[in-house]
């Protein structure tokens, strides 16, 4: 059999077999993309990619693109919450990014990880909306950081975390005042950073495969849909954990989860340095 039959041998079977195509690999401990089952994707990020915006980020994880773009916009405090402003995630996954998903309302994956990261920030104390307070109970900033998915091959949720992150880390605002006519008047020219990110929130995703039983690190497109059980460990750069999600019926040992904290643990560490740097 030459290599070019054999080439396409392997494609029939992994498109007949995606099942057993993907058991055969895992059996020796590495996965049909060539890496350890325990290896991230390569992560690029970059910072500033949209002029137009306040503060914008680039992600690319592997596969899957992702850019960030946030705006900012003065509207009222909430009656109850008159010192905080508002962040507001939305994430578009569309035809353009994959073929998986249709033009129209937004799909569940993507209104799943716009909640996720909304309750994070939220919750978790991660993101101190006061700083975006312009005069207690008359103004505040809400911020709309639009997620928009350019190449979609896996993991979208760890990929839009992180270009949000990126995002507000290199975020400034004009520097704003309530006059006494009762008016917002914005300095676009003195713009002054909102807060400093001392916690920098990073996920990592992790699926596990029964027979053999494995657990990879950031599944892919094709590992994601051969997978019942899905771990997501967020943890920040002090080593506590902000948030964990699982997605799957079953009980997932706690050595597994000791696992997902240890590689999350380093995974933060690298994804930080990468944001810092960017």
């Amino acid at each position: 059999m030459t290599t070019l039959q054999s080439a396409k041998s392997f494609e029939v079977f992994h498109r007949i077999q995606p099942q057993e195509y993907l058991r055969r690999f895992l059996e020796q401990s590495v996965r049909p993309d060539g890496r350890s089952l325990d290896r991230f994707r390569k992560t690029l990020i970059t910072t500033g990619s949209i002029s137009t915006a306040d503060a914008s980020a680039m992600v690319r994880l592997g596969g899957t693109t992702i850019v960030c773009g946030i705006k900012a916009e003065v509207c009222e405090p909430h009656v109850e919450r008159p010192n905080q402003g508002y962040l507001v995630p939305n994430v578009e996954l569309s035809p353009m990014c994959s073929p998986k998903f249709k033009a129209g309302p937004p799909p569940e994956k993507a209104q799943a990880v716009s909640e996720f990261i909304h309750q994070l920030f939220i919750n978790s104390d991660i993101f101190p909306l006061e700083s975006l307070c312009i005069d207690e109970g008359k103004a505040v900033w809400a911020l709309y950081a639009d997620m928009v998915c350019l190449n979609y091959d896996g993991n979208i949720l760890d990929a839009s975390l992180l270009a949000v992150v990126a995002a507000l880390s290199k975020l400034v605002l004009p520097k704003a005042h309530v006059s006494e006519t009762m008016l917002v008047e914005a300095d676009a020219t003195q713009r002054v950073p909102v807060f400093a990110m001392a916690r920098i929130p990073i996920a990592s995703t992790f699926c596990i495969f029964q027979e053999p039983t494995v657990l990879l690190s950031d599944p892919n497109e094709a590992e994601e849909a051969l997978t019942k059980e899905t771990v997501t460990v967020v943890m920040d750069t002090t080593g506590q954990v902000c948030h964990v999600y699982k997605n799957g019926g079953n009980t997932v040992e706690s050595s597994v989860l000791r696992t997902c904290f240890e590689r999350g643990m380093q995974r933060t560490k690298e994804m930080a340095g990468l944001i810092k740097q960017a």
